[in-house]
């Protein structure tokens, strides 16, 4: 293994959280990201090769190492992991509307829930599921939020593009239709 691949290892076993690509590069100044992204598919390739039971995985937006899936509930068990604290139903309707409507105001996550939002999404903001990301344009120039890469990495995803699509989960959702009297 090639020693900036070492490098990139240890820096991501360290690391509590995903470490981006622009991260990862800043550790040895004299290689640019296509090295480290060089690196980092060695370190990955090296890691599925051997039975190991964590793995390399690309994950809201960097890299980390994770358990691997067949050894999570045992783990979970355990509780060797940590347990992120529950969301209540009205923040998981908050951080749903957030994740597809981004960016967007308080008003309009209020217009869509037929409630008051704003004591669910100051917990959202500190858990850092979600981040002020700019302003609107409209009157009183309204802040608006979006989701972060730690939403991400709760979801298990790399990018947003990765959530199910709207008519996805329309009929995910619908109830199954009663059964045909025989």
């Amino acid at each position: 293994m090639s020693p900036l691949a070492k490098l990139l290892e240890a820096a991501l076993f360290a690391a509590s959280r995903p470490l981006t690509l622009e991260e990862l590069a800043t550790l040895d100044p004299e290689v640019g990201e296509d090295e480290t992204r060089a690196a980092l598919a060695e370190l990955h390739d090296a890691w599925r090769r051997e039975d190991h039971g964590v793995e390399l995985v690309e994950i809201a937006e960097g890299w980390q190492f994770l358990t691997r899936r067949e050894y999570a509930e045992p783990i979970e068990r355990a509780q060797f992991a940590l347990r992120p604290r529950r969301l209540s139903p009205a923040a998981l309707e908050t951080l749903a509307i957030i994740a597809y409507r981004q960016p967007v105001s308080r008003l309009e996550v209020d217009e869509i829930r037929g409630v008051d939002s704003e004591a669910v999404i100051e917990k959202l903001l500190e858990r850092e599921l979600i981040d002020i990301v700019s302003r609107g344009e409209g009157l009183g120039r309204p802040l608006l939020y979006a989701t972060t890469p730690q939403f991400l990495e709760i979801l298990g995803l790399k990018r947003l593009d990765q959530l199910p699509r709207l008519d996805e989960l329309s009929v995910a959702l619908r109830p199954p239709a009663p059964a045909e009297p025989e």
